[in-house]
């Protein structure tokens, strides 16, 4: 198998044990087995850290199904081939050529050397936010529940939040917590660095060290760094004015709220869209406008290189730079006054047309499965589920089997990414020896 068919299949039977442990009787909190369907539903979600349920977590599973899910959301925001590669290093086996070119493709890295301390960096990287996050939640909770039921609740929105998923053991979500400033923030900034990726955290974290300390190395940041971050700036802050404008007045969801409280809960909608799913107010309530700026920004969704998924921040940038080129006529796309290579932009191009295609499928089929539902309410459903956000309009549990299925299919899709399934379906390419000619046509 090519690497790319190993990252697929391994994310399919990370999902199909997952799947068996939330169907045993331990895993369900009225101790009977749990209806496959609704059981592989939660195990693509998590696994694809999505967040979207057909059920109520918080109630449905017991502290076993509850950890079972925690821990399928943490490998499947490592990704299978870190997290194997981490079971790898604790069991001390040693790593063939293959296995550090099956890592170089699924982390995304140009070379498969410094691949495993990637990996340990990533380990270090999870770690420290997740406990960062439990730490600051647990005294918030600790104010409403007992030590015990507050660190489970911090541990568990802590992994979700980081990895972006968007599991909650609330019934309402975080809509309760709308007021409580702090764990919007808290969570949101969980969000924020991990959907911006692993190696912009760690790049960041090196130039940031050469920068104020006396030594003399410099460290250039690179164009993964510049766009990946100055997109998420601008997309948050648009995304929170957008949302703002759109729902101050509305009383079901910002209009009732102090101005504080709701500029926080707009930001957190915004944050919550880079495929987070995590909600402080009810998205079926809002109007269609903030419904389809949400949309857009799900498509959209996080960074390459982390736990979140959507076409990502550098190909929307790579699309727009390009566009921007086209229409002044240059033939050439440029960013941060450099060059970016005609097959990075074909790259991009595929992801885009491939990511549309697969959410107007998704969108389609769920049109004649669920015939009942709002089309609007449909189309944030499908493109929640591609972009692994885990959003939704509170048609998920109304979902037929059929449209679950459909949604399962959408979510896997996502999560492995449509490039790396392409190159898992069809065999491996040889660069062509033969160059056509070249011929102009009309455009546009």
């Amino acid at each position: 198998m090519n690497p790319a068919r190993t990252i697929c299949l391994g994310f399919f039977t990370v999902i199909s044990l997952g799947a068996f442990l939330l169907m045993l009787p331990i895993s369900s909190s009225n101790g009977t087995w749990t209806d496959p369907i609704t059981a592989l539903f939660t195990a693509t979600s998590a696994v694809c850290v999505t967040g979207l349920s057909v059920v109520d977590v918080g109630k449905f599973y017991s502290f076993w199904g509850q950890l079972f899910l925690t821990l399928l959301v943490q490998v499947g925001g490592l990704g299978y081939m870190t997290a194997t590669s981490i079971l790898m290093l604790l069991i001390g086996r040693r790593f063939s050529l293959r296995d550090k070119i099956t890592l170089q493709q699924s982390l995304d890295t140009r070379g498969i050397r410094g691949g495993l301390q990637l990996v340990k960096s990533i380990i270090a990287v999870t770690i420290l936010f997740e406990l960062t996050g439990v730490f600051a939640m647990l005294p918030i909770f600790s104010q409403q529940m007992s030590f015990t039921e507050s660190l489970w609740q911090s541990i568990f929105l802590s992994v979700n939040a980081f990895n972006n998923a968007g599991f909650s053991l609330f019934t309402d979500n975080l809509m309760g917590y709308v007021k409580t400033p702090m764990i919007s923030i808290i969570i949101g900034l969980l969000i924020i660095f991990g959907g911006i990726g692993y190696q912009v955290i760690l790049e960041g974290y090196l130039w940031l060290r050469t920068k104020f300390s006396r030594s003399r190395d410099y460290i250039s940041l690179s164009l993964t760094f510049c766009v990946a971050t100055s997109t998420t700036i601008a997309l948050l802050l648009f995304g929170t004015i957008a949302i703002w404008v759109t729902e101050f007045q509305n009383n079901d969801t910002l209009g009732n709220l102090s101005l504080f409280d709701q500029i926080v809960a707009a930001w957190f909608q915004s944050v919550s869209t880079r495929t987070a799913g995590f909600n402080t107010i009810d998205n079926g309530k809002m109007t269609i406008t903030a419904m389809f700026i949400s949309i857009a920004l799900m498509f959209i969704g996080a960074s390459p290189g982390s736990t979140g998924g959507g076409i990502k921040t550098t190909t929307a940038r790579i699309l727009a730079s390009c566009t921007r080129a086209a229409l002044q006529g240059r033939d050439q796309v440029n960013l941060y006054k450099l060059q970016v290579p005609n097959g990075l932009i074909l790259k991009a191009v595929g992801v885009a047309v491939g990511s549309l295609f697969t959410v107007i499928c998704s969108t389609g089929l769920l049109s004649i499965t669920d015939r009942n539902m709002s089309f609007i309410s449909i189309l944030f459903e499908a493109t929640s589920a591609f972009g692994t956000v885990g959003l939704s309009t509170g048609i998920t549990g109304s979902l037929s089997t059929a449209g679950r299925l459909v949604i399962i299919a959408t979510m896997y899709i996502g999560r492995v990414g449509i490039l790396l399934l392409m190159a898992a379906i069809f065999t491996d390419t040889k660069p062509s020896l033969i160059k056509y000619p070249q011929e102009s046509m009309l455009v546009g």
